[in-house]
């Protein structure tokens, strides 16, 4: 079984910091294309900001991104997954409590993000090598 230390390796690990402005952090998310990034707060994750919290937090609110801080509308620790689980048991946690993101951590450090999308895509890409293993 494929954990998500394997899933989150080789990728690059975006974060901005809850003293940063939500515009900031909106542009950061646009420049690396990413719906979700965690929040660390002395180097430690204190939450993850996603466009849904934008949108629901600050543009349907009326605030000012380039006034809040992340920490004001970020969603606070947030549940986070062992690196060493399956992609299997991450599902589960996602489908049962409707995360679209869920921060990867060894022990305290965080190792990267997993998305619904990432999930999904490997295992299709199991299934597919599971179908041409068994057609051969």
């Amino acid at each position: 079984m494929t954990t998500l230390r394997q899933l989150v390796k080789d990728r690059k690990l975006y974060s901005v910091k809850d003293s940063n402005t939500v515009l900031e952090a909106a542009r950061y998310m646009m420049e690396y294309n990413i719906g979700a990034v965690p929040v660390l707060r002395d180097g430690d994750l204190a939450g993850i900001l996603s466009e849904r919290d934008i949108m629901n937090r600050v543009v349907a609110a009326g605030r000012t991104p380039g006034t809040t801080a992340v920490s004001e509308v970020m969603t606070p620790n947030p549940r986070a997954v062992a690196a060493d689980e399956t992609i299997d048991e991450c599902l589960f946690i996602m489908r049962e409590f409707g995360f679209r993101h869920l921060p990867v951590v060894d022990g305290k450090d965080l190792k990267g993000v997993v998305s619904l999308r990432d999930v999904l895509m490997h295992q299709s890409a199991e299934l597919q090598r599971e179908t041409r293993r068994a057609a051969s």
